[in-house]
């Protein structure tokens, strides 16, 4: 079984810092992509940002220049350092991980697996 968990999530006020951290366990073969997406009251949950597992990324142009990806393949964690928060960033934030692993007769499966989300709460 495989499965992200997911940290880090918090209240804190517009202008502050967050670190989300997002670990991947399980019977793990590889990880392709680790993203972030969010999810705000009444609106569709959109990407945040995504590295694949060579380092390139992918980031909103709303959080550029203000949120940053990271990933420790070693670990299979992807993390987001959130600066300059807005109240506009108050969301769910999920992890989202291309996981390929192994299943019985050591066959391996690709899917795409998502975290529970974690709550980001900034005030004004």
């Amino acid at each position: 079984q495989v499965q992200l968990v997911e940290s880090g999530g918090g209240l804190v006020q517009a202008g502050g810092s967050l670190r989300l951290s997002c670990a991947a366990s399980g019977s793990i073969f590889s990880i392709n992509v680790m993203g972030w997406y969010r999810q705000a009251p009444g609106k569709q949950r959109e990407l945040v940002a995504a590295i694949t597992s060579g380092g390139s990324t992918n980031t909103a142009d709303s959080v550029k220049g203000r949120f940053t990806i990271s990933r420790d393949n070693a670990k299979n964690t992807v993390y987001l350092r959130m600066n300059s928060l807005k109240p506009e960033d108050t969301a769910v934030y999920y992890c989202n991980a291309d996981i390929t692993h192994y299943k019985a007769g050591g066959l391996r499966e690709t899917f795409d697996s998502w975290g529970q989300g974690t709550q980001v709460t900034v005030s004004s």
